[in-house]
């Protein structure tokens, strides 16, 4: 098992992990195979013994878009992140928002109810008050959901990340987000401390029915104190909520929108304390570095704790755009003040120890794909940007040119002596390193003459290259680095 978790022919994001009985359950929206926007697909439910993060079982479509009564037969409607808790009555509960046809921005936030953990799920009802108003105060979005001690706390929120306050432009700020928001220029007004918020409300016990709030729990870029942390990490989407021992944990997603940052209180619904970031989908922040070394882009996932270790639970981006998302773990430390120390996108994942350095690997497996032109994710992708490309559920490299950076972490190498890559396209040289900091003065052209590589011949099939290799360490990166004048697809590579 490694990072994505599942099939690279499967796109889960939004990934919400819960522990119920012996089994860890991976809720998540479900993009399509180089979809043309997010969520295409019906729900589907993962799940893995405690005991074994290794073998993940799928159970097959959970709630499907038809079951939603704003879907109809010719426009069904797209369904957003969601996220699942165990109600007091032993039933569990699946909390989303509908988007897409027939349906308003910001709509109402749904529920539906299933006796078991994976589903299916069978709607149940919109959020609403006890006059069945339904719950559209702040912006529904992103639902996150809470059980504590028998008390159901619902989360949610937009933030935006730039910050709107101003007086001078605050009339046109504020009709922008009236079209934008499909609310009215007084609710924009009146809802403080903004529209633009993470927000709560607690639930009684039927699940839908708002008992209290909402109010805002944290502040987004336009109502954060510029003269704080949390400003440059305010919060934009994607709420999660867990606690453990006595703090409650917010995970969301920052302005920055390729970071998952995280808050902390003593208390469900305020006070709330930004802590810092715990991973980037492309890096940034990790061990001070600023440059994107995976395609950045919209993030979404929460932290757990499975047998005894906590885990952030996040997506990558594929195909250089957020509409083919995959999950991926790794594993966290929290310390006794409740502090995370951001963590680095691996391909190990969720396994314990370096991987065997040994068999076939499909290059889509990759945790770096950088050449200096990489960035956040387009609608329509990015020019002259390597990218994990899929072709009828086939995944691969595509686009390699100069100075583009492969990377593998880690390995465990045990006397390797030859490595073999699969590519089509142009000629080139394919260098090959355990070192980040050689593969960064590879990518610069610096220093090259000792330097292990692979020559590749232009191809318009795909082709078996190889060199010999001396490599014997207990953990590395593997990082294959291009210098060519050309274009280069890779398709797996075998370590022997």
């Amino acid at each position: 098992m490694t990072n994505p978790l599942f099939p690279l022919n499967e796109y889960i994001p939004d990934g919400e992990p819960h522990v119920y009985g012996d089994r860890v359950y991976l809720y998540g929206s479900h993009d399509k195979e180089n979809g043309d926007r997010f969520c295409m697909q019906d729900y589907t439910v993962y799940s893995a013994s405690i005991y074994d993060l290794n073998n993940w079982t799928s159970h097959g479509i959970s709630y499907r878009k038809e079951n939603d009564p704003r879907s109809r037969k010719d426009k069904l409607v797209d369904l957003y992140a969601p996220d699942c808790v165990k109600g007091n009555d032993g039933r569990y509960y699946l909390y989303y928002v509908a988007m897409g046809p027939n349906i308003k921005n910001f709509g109402p936030v749904s529920v539906a109810v299933s006796d078991y953990p994976e589903g299916p799920f069978d709607y149940l009802s919109d959020i609403k008050y006890p006059d069945g108003k339904p719950l559209q105060k702040f912006l529904t979005n992103d639902p996150a959901v809470l059980n504590d001690d028998g008390r159901i706390y619902l989360y949610y929120g937009w933030g935006l990340g730039r910050d709107f306050r101003s007086k001078i432009m605050a009339p046109i700020y504020n009709l922008v987000q009236s079209k934008l928001f499909e609310r009215s220029l007084s609710e924009i007004k009146e809802t403080k401390p903004s529209i633009l918020s993470c927000a709560v409300v607690e639930l009684y016990d039927d699940m839908y029915t708002v008992k209290e709030g909402p109010v805002s729990v944290l502040d987004s870029k336009t109502t954060a104190d510029k003269n704080s942390d949390l400003y440059n990490h305010a919060f934009y989407e994607a709420p999660s909520i867990r606690k453990f021992g006595d703090l409650y944990y917010l995970v969301y997603s920052s302005g920055e929108n390729c970071e998952l940052a995280y808050a902390t209180s003593r208390y469900p619904d305020k006070d709330y304390v930004y802590r810092g970031v715990i991973i980037s989908n492309a890096d940034i922040g990790y061990m001070g570095n600023t440059e994107y070394h995976m395609t950045g882009g919209t993030i979404h996932g929460g932290i757990e704790c499975i047998n005894g270790e906590s885990y952030i639970f996040y997506h990558r981006c594929t195909n250089n755009t957020d509409f083919s998302r995959q999950a991926c773990a790794e594993k966290i430390h929290i310390d006794e003040t409740g502090y995370i120390k951001q963590v680095e996108m691996t391909m190990q994942g969720l396994n314990p120890e370096p991987l065997a350095a040994k068999g076939i690997w499909p290059a889509a497996l990759c945790c770096n794909l950088y050449n200096g032109k990489t960035a956040k994710a387009r609608r329509n992708g990015l020019k002259d940007v390597p990218k994990i490309a899929s072709e009828n559920e086939k995944s691969y490299i595509s686009g390699i040119n100069k100075g583009t950076v492969v990377g593998y972490k880690y390995f465990r190498f045990n006397e390797v002596k030859e490595i073999l890559v699969v590519t089509k396209g142009s000629g080139g040289r394919l260098y090959i390193s355990t070192d980040e900091k050689e593969a960064d003065a590879i990518r610069r052209s610096k220093n090259l003459s000792d330097k292990k590589y692979i020559d590749l011949e232009e191809s318009t099939k795909w082709k078996t290259f190889r060199c010999s290799l001396d490599i014997n360490t207990k953990k590395a990166p593997l990082y294959f680095v291009y210098i060519g004048s050309g274009r280069v697809d890779l398709l797996e590579f075998e370590i022997r």
